[in-house]
């Protein structure tokens, strides 16, 4: 049973920095696309930053030179390292992966396992 568990969220002034971990167990989490996702109230769920099997990372334009996205094989984490935080970056973040791809696919759809989230807030 895969089970995927996300911690490092929290509240932060405009400007700094967190760093989101998500802990996977159940499976080689490295074989397959990894990713992050950000849903803020009333908003639909969008990808943040994706690494595929290789390491070949992703990002939304939004996120593109604060955030990035980096895995330890040898702990089975993946972390997602947040700079220069803006408010409309708060959302609940989430963790997934998408099983069997080892490129990421570009619909969030195929992502079949999911983390309960982690609340990020940015004032």
């Amino acid at each position: 049973h895969v089970q995927l568990v996300e911690s490092g969220g929290g509240s932060v002034q405009a400007g700094g920095s967190l760093r989101l971990s998500c802990a996977a167990s159940g499976y080689t989490y490295s074989s397959y696309c990894m990713g992050w996702f950000r849903q803020a109230p009333g908003k639909e769920r969008e990808g943040v930053a994706a690494i595929d099997s290789d390491g070949s990372t992703s990002y939304a334009d939004s996120v593109k030179g604060r955030f990035t996205i980096y895995k330890d094989n040898a702990k089975n984490t993946l972390y997602l390292q947040m700079n220069s935080l803006k408010p409309e970056d708060t959302a609940m973040y989430y963790c997934a992966v998408a099983g069997g791809w080892t490129s990421c696919p570009n619909n969030l759809v195929y992502f079949n396992e999911w983390g309960q989230g982690t609340q990020v807030t940015v004032s």
